[in-house]
């Protein structure tokens, strides 16, 4: 009963035992996937607090722009800013971001007016410019004015170069050939009547 028992297990063990062994620098079958670790969001990290997975501040203020939280943070401060983002509709917040991040930056540039000075400085620009784009319309149409005379005086004196030239009209031309071919008359019949007694 030993022997048949041994010789039925000996092929089971053959069978798992695998037919060439593995060496030992051979790499493991089976690869390990690294943990996925989230960077908090810049304010969090300036803030140096945990950043939850619904940070408000989150999708605004990324981990590779720090200095855009750092600089709205020191005019408003972390805590208007969230509150302000959370009264506002998320279609609205990106634009409420850029713009608290423009008016710090003014503000840290001119700390007396702020962005109010920036926007005086661009309305002066564009009086300035609206200015010169009147003066500018203005004189065109001082050229324009002058132009037009101009070609009124040209026309008028060609008007007065045609007027002087009186035409000769057929009658006047027929007029003249019979005048003259009576005076030619005359002239011979003098002629003829001088050499008259002569012939005689």
């Amino acid at each position: 009963m030993e022997s048949t028992s041994e010789k039925t297990m000996s092929p089971t063990l053959s069978s798992s035992t695998p037919s060439s062994p593995q060496s030992p620098n051979s790499p493991l079958p089976m690869t390990v996937t690294p943990p996925v670790i989230m960077s908090p969001c810049a304010a969090c990290k300036i803030l140096r607090r945990r950043c939850a997975d619904k940070c408000v501040l989150a999708p605004y203020f990324p981990p590779t722009d720090p200095l855009k939280f750092t600089i709205a943070h020191k005019v408003f401060g972390a805590s208007n800013i969230i509150k302000l983002l959370q009264d506002l509709p998320e279609a609205q917040r990106a634009d409420a971001v850029s713009s608290m991040v423009y008016e710090a930056n003014a503000r840290l540039r001119d700390p007396v007016y702020g962005c109010a000075g920036a926007i005086c400085q661009l309305q002066k620009q564009v009086s300035e410019l609206q200015a010169e784009l009147a003066k500018s319309r203005a004189e065109m149409v001082n050229i324009q004015c002058q132009q037009a005379n101009l070609i009124a005086l040209i026309c008028m004196q060609n008007n007065n170069n045609d007027n002087n030239v009186t035409p000769t009209s057929p009658q006047n031309d027929s007029f003249e050939a019979n005048t003259n071919f009576l005076n030619f008359y005359d002239e011979n019949n003098n002629v003829n009547s001088i050499w008259e007694p002569l012939w005689t």
